[in-house]
């Protein structure tokens, strides 16, 4: 008989939560019982699992993780930093979405299960290992699935990206802030900014994050950290990251350099055959995907495939995921389902 598991979503009414309450019925994860987790706040609001399933939400203050087998943590650095811990102590396996422990802790391995999923075999059976799994920053998620089936070619040696980044990365509030100053322009009323630091309609922000004192942002060093810490530590990159005012998809602009030649057909048939990608690049009005066509899409959709001839070896091209999805909720979720079918839990 095929085991079941006992689940907990912690955010369950964020943007990231729902989804990944979505995603769980959707996949059809072998669910025993489920859980709707949040803060006090938001205590007995209902959420729903499925067409049929409403969950009232339980108090994180309160609740008992030794009930459960996975906690999927999509609440906020501040309650992932208490609570994971928490729940990890008490047997259960705390997956969690914040930037807390993806580059703090060695032993906590940071995942994207098409790239380098067997690092969990390794977890699982260290005897002293910690019940934390970390998930990478949206925009690193989605990077490196391409990059690692270019990088199984030949050695990746730099990165170059640009990201054109949803408000919806920035949680609901953002979202609707985007709606509100949209409309504002259009009948002449006051543009009011609170989640941005300028206006989000009809603009892009170059800042997510917090500056750093090397002047970059915190976002730009997430990518540079995770994507080494997941591909390869011998991989430089460099980031610029950007708010766009779109609701949900994340887009980049990449450039790689290589140790050695990778020609675009073996580049095509890489990128074609890695799970997680689907390359779609026609070279004509409509050859590409953008924004709006990969929300509420699993895949990561490659396009715009060139050659750098300003580098020995270089291609560029374009990437585009739901930010929620792949960048957040359902990497989360293929991680508790590897586990599964490897037998590691």
């Amino acid at each position: 008989m095929a085991m079941s598991y006992r689940v907990a979503v912690v955010g369950a009414t964020g943007n990231v939560g729902r989804e990944l309450l979505n995603i769980l019925h959707e996949r059809n994860f072998p669910i025993e019982t489920v859980h709707a987790v949040a803060s006090s706040r938001s205590l007995g609001r209902e959420v729903g699992f499925g067409d049929e399933q409403t969950l009232v939400c339980q108090n994180l203050e309160t609740f008992d993780f030794g009930e459960c087998d996975f906690a999927l943590f999509s609440a906020g650095g501040e309650i992932s930093k208490e609570y994971c811990p928490k729940a990890a102590a008490q047997g259960c396996i705390a997956i969690d979405n914040s930037s807390t422990f993806r580059v703090s802790n060695p032993d906590i391995p940071l995942v994207v299960p098409e790239v380098n999923g067997d690092v969990l075999t390794e977890w699982a059976i260290n005897p002293d290992r910690i019940n934390i799994i970390a998930n990478p920053n949206c925009s690193t998620a989605q990077l490196v699935l391409p990059l690692k089936a270019l990088h199984d070619i030949a050695p990746i040696r730099r990165v170059v990206v640009s990201t054109y980044q949803a408000t919806s990365g920035a949680g609901k509030e953002a979202m609707d802030e985007l709606f509100t100053q949209t409309r504002a322009v259009f009948v002449n009323d006051e543009i009011k900014k609170e989640q941005f630091t300028k206006q989000i309609a009809f603009n892009c922000i170059p800042h997510i994050d917090v500056f750093m004192e090397d002047g970059f942002t915190k976002e730009e060093w997430k990518m540079n950290v995770e994507t080494r810490k997941i591909l390869d530590p011998s991989v430089k990159l460099t980031a610029t990251c950007v708010r766009v005012p779109a609701f949900i998809g994340h887009a980049e602009a990449v450039n790689v350099e290589f140790e050695s030649e990778v020609t675009l057909q073996q580049a095509r048939e890489a990128l074609e055959a890695f799970d997680g990608i689907v390359y779609f690049d026609k070279r004509m009005d409509e050859g590409y995907v953008t924004q709006v066509e990969c929300a509420g899409e699993d895949a990561v959709y490659v396009s715009r495939l060139r050659e750098d001839i300003t580098v020995e070896n270089g291609l560029s091209f374009w990437c585009v995921s739901d930010n929620l999805r792949k960048g957040a909720a359902l990497n989360a979720v293929q991680i508790a389902e590897r586990l599964v079918a490897d037998g590691l839990i």
